[in-house]
């Protein structure tokens, strides 16, 4: 029986409720705590582990749980090539891929810190940080670098194989869409297993096959790279 392409729907994002703890369950359970508390704790959260592990994943999620509830937050990424000024109306600042920031994102990080930890106007804000390296290992700026490691700190591990097919399994559900067992060892076997990279691969995958209305398989995957 083929597959039905029709009325396939893609989620909304990383979200706390759709990340697969596995190994990182304290990780989460800290940040739906951090999250769900209006008086949340000034200390700062750094989260660090190799690729794949959800740093990005767990930082959007807060983000998106903050901003459900109206919430304004200070972001600051890698790619980010223009920054504002601290806003006393943020509840937060986030920080996500410090290992790769540049000299002039290390000092917005390091203003927005002091500013958040030690603020002219109202009470201290936390920060939530995520990184490649251990604090002590990230090649910043000293002041940054011993900022981000003095509160709380969670090493995250990668997915083993099959909680990477579960976290698969489960994000092909939330589509509304069968991921054959086949196709799944296709995907894990020629693309980077980086759950991030994964789950856009298989929403660009499912977007091809209502385009084609085609079921999803090996051969519909092949057909979408050669069309790119």
């Amino acid at each position: 029986m083929k597959q039905l392409t029709l009325d396939i729907g893609l989620t909304t994002g990383p979200t706390l409720d759709n990340f697969f703890a596995g190994p990182n369950l304290a990780a989460l359970q800290h940040l739906q705590a951090w999250v769900g508390n209006p008086s949340r704790s000034p200390v700062p959260t750094y989260l660090w582990g190799p690729a794949g592990s959800g740093k990005t994943h767990l930082l959007q999620a807060a983000r998106q749980a903050l901003a459900s509830d109206g919430a304004r937050v200070g972001w600051l990424d890698a790619v980010s090539l223009e920054t504002q000024p601290f806003d006393e109306a943020w509840v937060a600042v986030l920080l996500d891929d410090v290992h790769l920031y540049t000299a002039a994102q290390q000092h917005t990080a390091f203003t927005w810190f002091v500013q958040a930890t030690a603020p002219v106007v109202g009470q201290p804000r936390p920060v939530l940080a995520a990184g490649l390296l251990p604090p002590a290992d990230l090649r910043l700026r000293e002041d940054l670098r011993t900022r981000l490691g003095w509160g709380h700190v969670f090493a995250l591990q990668v997915l083993s194989e099959p909680q990477q097919r579960a976290v698969l399994r489960q994000a092909a559900d939330e589509r509304g869409i069968f991921l054959r067992d086949e196709l799944m060892d296709y995907l894990l076997a020629r693309f980077s297993r980086d759950l991030g990279h994964l789950t856009q691969l298989l929403d660009k995958i499912v977007r091809f096959a209502a385009q084609t209305k085609r079921p999803l398989s090996i051969p519909l995957v092949r057909a979408m790279l050669e069309d790119e």
